[in-house]
C-alpha cells in the first residue's frame, strides 16, 4: 500500500509507511498512534518515513541521520574525501557476504599504511579491482552531480507534517552536519511548530550510551545521556503518542560545553546571539581588534607537503573499526601537532572573564598557495590554563571545539572545481558549523589551520587535477601557503557571542 503522495517505485518511506500500515492491523491494543526514531542510519530511515507520512505517524525522533554525503556528512566534507572513513567502510560491507568483514591492514598504525599506499588510483589496481560498488561511486563522481544531488534531504524536505525531534552530538564523529541540516530545512516550513532539536556533549550515538559523563577524558559533570532519556526523549513521545505530561523544550535544548550546563532557546540559531570577530595578528596573537596598516608582515605562512601530511589524531592510528580512537578523536588534545611547521596556530591571551558562543562559527580565510590546489583546515580550539585546579592533568589541554576542511578546488562552486591562480589572495568561507560553548576565565582560545590531516582526509595533490581519485603520484607536489592579515585581507574567525 502506497501513500498517494509518493509516485511509483519502493522506497525506504513506502517500506516505513507499509510497515506502519502492518502494525496497525496486527498488534493487538493498539491506540492508533504510531512514533518512530533511529540513529545514524536509523535517523535516515526516521527522515525517509517523514517524506510521506503515514497518516498514525504521530512523532517521530532523528537522530544523527546523514542529509549531504558530498557537503558535510560521512564520505566528503565540502568536497573533501574522508578517506580512512570511506575506504574502510567499502571494505567492511562490499568485500565479503559476511557483515563487519574489516580490511586486512599489515601495519597496525594505518597513517603509515594509507602513506604507503600513495594515490588513490592504487586503490582499485592493488585492492578493491573494480568489484566494489562504493568505492566506484567514489571514483565516478568526484564532484557535486546529479549522483549526490538525488541523496540528499535538500532535494526532498519542504515542510513539516509530523513532530520531530533532532538529536545531535557537539562531536559526532561521523554525522554532525546531518542532524541540523534536516533540522534546518524542516524549519523552513513549520506553520504549527512541530520541529525541535536537542544537540548535547556526545559523539556519534552518545546519547544512547550509559556514560554520558564524560567524553574521553572530558569531564561534563553530569549524565548528561541519562538525562536527555529522561527528561527529553521518553517525555517527547509520551507527549505526543499518549497525549501525557508536557513538551520537554521550548524549541531548542544545548549543552553548554565549558560551563556544563543545559540552556533552553526559543530559536536555533539563538536571536540572543551577536556577532563579533577574532582576527589572526602577529606573532601568533588573536585579537578582537581589527589589523590596522603598519602592524608587520602581512601574513603568516606554512609549507604543506603531502609526503609527510598532518596526522587527524595521536600516532599510531588504529583501524575506523573495530579501533578503539575513532568514537572520540574530536576531543583529543591538539598540543601533538601544535609545534609542527605546517601547522600555523594564534591564540589569546588568558581571557579576563568569560566568553560564550551559541550559533553558527564561520572562518573568513584570505589565503594563497603557490601551488594550484589546496586544503585549509581550520579548528576552534579551547586551551585550558596550565594550573587547572579541577583536574591538574587537564593542565595546557587543547580541546577542539569546531573545525572543518574546505577543498580550494571548490571555492566557486562544489559542480565545477577550478584550479587556483598561484600566488594570488583568495577569501574561502569555511562554515565550522553550529556550538555552544563557554572559553572560561582564565582559558585561552586558539585557532589553527593546516592543509593536510590525514587519513581522515585524503591528501590534496596541491596541483589542480581533474579527478583526484585518478591521480598520480608524481601530481603530489610540496606548496607554500599564506594566511593573510593585512586590513583589506583579514583573516578571522566570526564568533557568535551570547551574555552570560
Amino acid at each position: 500500500q502506497r501513500p498517494p503522495a509518493a509516485p511509483g517505485g519502493i522506497d525506504e518511506g513506502t517500506d516505513a509507511y507499509d510497515t506502519i500500515d502492518w502494525l496497525l492491523k496486527n498488534v493487538p491494543r493498539n491506540n492508533g498512534k504510531v512514533g518512530i526514531f533511529g540513529t545514524s542510519y536509523g535517523g535516515w530511515l526516521t527522515t525517509m518515513a517523514l517524506l510521506h507520512p503515514h497518516p498514525a505517524l504521530k512523532a517521530a525522533s532523528e537522530q544523527a541521520s546523514p542529509a549531504d554525503m558530498f557537503l558535510g556528512d560521512d564520505f566528503h566534507h565540502n568536497g573533501a574525501f574522508r578517506l580512512s572513513y570511506g575506504f574502510e567502510y567499502s571494505a567492511e560491507l562490499e568485500t565479503s557476504q559476511t557483515a563487519n568483514t574489516y580490511f586486512p591492514f599489515d601495519r597496525y598504525d594505518t597513517y603509515s599504511w594509507y602513506l604507503e599506499l600513495g594515490s588513490l588510483a592504487h586503490v582499485n589496481e592493488r585492492w578493491f579491482h573494480g568489484r566494489i560498488p562504493t568505492w566506484n561511486d567514489f571514483v565516478n563522481h568526484p564532484n557535486y552531480d546529479g549522483f549526490w544531488h538525488k541523496q540528499v534531504f535538500a532535494t526532498y524536505l519542504k515542510k513539516t507534517t509530523v513532530p520531530n525531534l533532532n538529536v545531535a552530538g557537539w562531536w559526532d564523529q561521523e554525522d554532525f552536519y546531518g542532524p541540523l541540516e534536516i533540522y534546518k530545512l524542516l524549519e523552513k516550513d513549520d506553520p504549527r511548530h512541530l520541529n525541535y532539536v536537542i544537540v548535547g556533549p556526545w559523539n556519534h550515538g552518545g546519547w544512547n550510551q550509559a556514560g554520558g559523563t564524560h567524553l574521553g577524558v572530558v569531564q561534563f559533570g553530569q549524565n548528561t545521556s541519562e538525562y536527555y532519556r529522561a527528561h527529553v526523549f521518553a517525555p517527547w513521545f509520551r507527549y505526543w503518542l499518549h497525549g501525557a505530561g508536557q513538551l520537554p523544550l521550548r524549541e531548542a535544548m544545548t549543552f553548554e560545553t565549558g560551563s556544563n550546563r543545559w540552556r533552553e532557546w526559543s530559536a536555533w540559531p539563538p536571536r540572543e546571539s551577536t556577532p563579533r570577530k577574532l582576527y589572526t595578528a602577529a606573532r601568533g596573537k588573536l585579537s578582537f581588534d581589527a589589523p590596522s596598516p603598519g602592524a608587520g608582515p602581512a601574513f603568516d605562512e606554512y609549507i604543506s607537503d603531502p609526503a609527510n601530511p598532518v596526522p587527524y589524531r595521536h600516532r599510531p592510528i588504529s583501524p575506523t573499526y573495530p579501533g578503539p580512537g575513532w568514537p572520540v578523536w574530536l576531543v583529543e588534545d591538539q598540543r601533538f601537532v601544535e609545534h609542527r611547521p605546517d601547522v600555523f596556530t594564534w591564540e589569546t591571551g588568558p581571557l579576563a572573564e568569560d566568553l560564550a558562543v551559541a550559533g553558527d562559527i564561520v572562518a573568513h580565510i584570505f589565503a594563497s598557495t603557490t601551488g594550484s590546489d589546496a586544503d585549509w583546515i581550520v579548528k576552534l580550539i579551547d586551551v585550558y590554563p596550565e594550573d587547572y585546579k579541577p583536574d591538574p592533568k587537564m593542565g595546557g589541554y587543547e580541546l577542539m571545539i569546531a573545525d572543518e576542511v574546505f577543498r580550494g578546488r571548490f571555492r566557486n562552486g562544489f559542480t565545477h572545481p577550478e584550479p587556483i591562480a598561484p600566488g594570488r589572495i583568495a577569501p574561502y568561507t569555511i562554515d565550522l558549523h553550529t556550538n555552544d560553548h563557554a572559553f572560561l576565565k582564565g582559558h585561552r582560545i586558539m585557532v589553527q589551520i593546516q592543509s593536510t590531516w590525514f587519513p581522515i582526509i585524503d591528501r590534496n595533490p596541491q596541483k589542480f587535477v581533474p579527478n583526484i581519485f585518478q591521480a598520480r603520484d608524481a601530481d603530489f607536489h610540496r606548496a607554500t601557503q599564506r594566511i593573510y592579515r593585512a586590513p583589506h585581507s583579514a583573516s578571522y574567525i566570526e564568533l557568535p557571542v551570547v551574555a552570560r
